[in-house]
C-alpha cells in the first residue's frame, strides 16, 4: 500500500512540473514574434512546416528554461515532444539532450531508442538540427551506423534529414564516409530542405579536408541541384566556385 502511494505521488508529482512548464511556455509567448516565426518556418497549407503553431520564444530563453528543468525526469520532455506548441518540443529536445550527455550507456541507449520512435514530432529543421547531432549522431559515433542509411531512404522528410545532419560529429572526428554516402543518396532528392542539410555537410567535410570535398564534387557538381551545389562550395574562392557552377573546373 505504501509503495503504491509512493508511485502515485511521484506520478502527480511529474504531471505538476509538465503543467508547471507548459504553464511558463504561456507567459513567455509573444504574438507578435509568433507570427513571423510562422512564416519563417513555412507552416502555411502545402509548406514543409503545415500546421506548426508557435509562441514566440526565443531560444536563449527556452534554454535557459532547459537548465532550469534539467534534473526533471524523462518523461518530461517525452510529454513535451508530443506537444502542438513547436517551443514546447524545442524544450523537450533539450532536455533530451541534457539527459543524454549525463546518462550512462543504457540512458543513452533508451533516449536514442526514443528519439528514434518519435521522428514523426521533430519536424521541423531546426528541431533536426538540434538534435540530430546531439542524439542520433552522438550515440553512434562508436556503433554500428546503418540506421542512418535506412533513415536517408524514408519517406518523411524529417529522418531524411535527420540522416545527413547527424553525421555532423562523425565530420568533426575526421570521418567523411558517411556524410559522402548519404549525400550520394539524398543527390536527387526533391525537397530543397534536404540540398541545404546535403550541401551543409559537404561543406562541414571540406573545411577538414578540401581534396576529399572536391573529389566527390568533381563526380557530381554537373547533376548535383545547385542549392545543394552552392551550400558545399560557400567557403571556395570566388574563381573556384564560378569552375564548379559552370562546370567548368
Amino acid at each position: 500500500m505504501l509503495k503504491k502511494r509512493k508511485s502515485q505521488v511521484i506520478k502527480r508529482r511529474k504531471t505538476v512540473v509538465i503543467y508547471e512548464i507548459l504553464a511558463r511556455l504561456d507567459d513567455l509567448k509573444n504574438e507578435e514574434r509568433a507570427q513571423i516565426l510562422q512564416g519563417f518556418f513555412k507552416t502555411g497549407p502545402g509548406q514543409y512546416g503545415e500546421g506548426d503553431v508557435f509562441l514566440g520564444i526565443t531560444v536563449p530563453i527556452l534554454r535557459r528554461l532547459a537548465g532550469e528543468y534539467a534534473n526533471t525526469s524523462l518523461e518530461t520532455p517525452l510529454t513535451l515532444l508530443t506537444h502542438p506548441f513547436h517551443e514546447a518540443r524545442f524544450l523537450a529536445l533539450l532536455l533530451l539532450i541534457q539527459a543524454f550527455r549525463k546518462g550512462n550507456h543504457g540512458r543513452k541507449q533508451e533516449i536514442f531508442d526514443t528519439y528514434l520512435d518519435h521522428t514523426r514530432f521533430i519536424n521541423n529543421w531546426d528541431l533536426v538540427d538540434l538534435s540530430a547531432p546531439n542524439i542520433a549522431g552522438a550515440y553512434l559515433m562508436d556503433k554500428n551506423r546503418g540506421i542512418l542509411s535506412e533513415l536517408a531512404g524514408s519517406s518523411l522528410l524529417w529522418e531524411r534529414r535527420i540522416a545527413i545532419v547527424a553525421t555532423f560529429p562523425f565530420i568533426r572526428n575526421r570521418e567523411f564516409t558517411d556524410t559522402l554516402q548519404i549525400s550520394d543518396r539524398l543527390l536527387n532528392d526533391e525537397e530543397d530542405l534536404i540540398h541545404k542539410s546535403v550541401g551543409w555537410m559537404l561543406r562541414e567535410v571540406g573545411k577538414r579536408d578540401a581534396e576529399v570535398l572536391e573529389n566527390f564534387l568533381q563526380a557530381r557538381c554537373k547533376i548535383m541541384p545547385r542549392t545543394m551545389l552552392r551550400y558545399a562550395i560557400e567557403k571556395f574562392s570566388e574563381g573556384k566556385r564560378q569552375k564548379y557552377l559552370n562546370g567548368s573546373f
